[in-house]
């Protein structure tokens, strides 16, 4: 995404390589380093063919994502419009393999978080939005609710480190999409500007795979959702709404706990 680091000027990163021969079965599964370009050009189709039998809106893949390199395929990827959930699913890694962005996947569904459950319906394909309906207005003659805190979700403290997952250190700074000329949007789709108190890190996904699940010491949990430019390595970028609150943040050692 374009966006404006506090500590540390991130540029998107764009991965190229080169694509290896399919399977048997017309399918291919996405390589790191693969573009669809590469795929295109080593099965004797064209990206727009790709793009058209896997319902890709954009030329963003990912590593272990299946992809139908068939004509013959098309017609059964259409007549996939809902998908079952299983054990160990993310929305993210649900829509990755579909083909669409995290944000259409949870607006198709009237989702507004990100619990999911084994053997719920998802719609994936052509949906349209669905309205979540707001909590009605409490009466005028009601008491007073207690006063709440303005602070955003950010700011309220983290919770404890999880007992599982893969461990290290890393070198944090922080971002914020809130900025003249920042589009918000991330590396994998998400729209920051729409999610301001959405848990986002910037990753390397070479060190920690796009899509992840990553507890980060001081922050909280959040999803491996961007990529940037300078982030190589062992280094994160954290996204905070507040200028205020990213310029606070930093740049510090943290440790990290990638769950999934």
């Amino acid at each position: 995404m374009k966006k404006q680091i506090v500590t540390l000027t991130a540029i998107a990163a764009l991965s190229v390589g080169a694509a290896t021969t399919a399977s048997a079965d017309s399918t291919y599964t996405v390589k790191s380093g693969d573009t669809l370009w590469g795929i295109s050009q080593a099965n004797n189709v064209s990206v727009s063919e790709l793009k058209g039998w896997n319902d890709l809106s954009s030329d963003l893949i990912f590593p272990k994502q299946q992809l139908s390199i068939g004509e013959e395929k098309q017609e059964a990827a259409t007549e996939k419009s809902s998908y079952t959930v299983k054990s160990g699913d993310t929305l993210y890694r649900i829509a990755v393999n579909h083909g669409i962005s995290l944000d259409q996947l949870m607006s198709w569904n009237g989702i507004t978080g990100h619990l999911i459950y084994p053997g719920d319906k998802l719609v994936v394909s052509g949906g349209t939005a669905i309205s979540v309906p707001k909590a009605p207005a409490t009466s005028q003659t009601s008491a007073p609710a207690p006063a709440q805190s303005t602070a955003p979700a950010q700011s309220s403290a983290p919770a404890k480190a999880p007992q599982s997952g893969k461990e290290m250190t890393v070198s944090a700074t922080a971002y914020t999409a809130f900025c003249t000329g920042c589009s918000g949007v991330t590396a994998t789709g998400i729209d920051l500007r729409a999610n301001p108190n959405q848990k986002v890190i910037a990753v390397d996904p070479t060190v920690i795979p796009l899509g992840s699940t990553v507890w980060v010491e001081g922050y909280g949990t959040a999803i491996a959702g961007d990529t940037g430019g300078a982030i190589k390595g062992n280094k994160i970028d954290v996204f905070i709404p507040s200028r205020d609150a990213a310029l606070q943040w930093g740049r510090k050692n943290v440790t990290i706990k990638i769950l999934e």
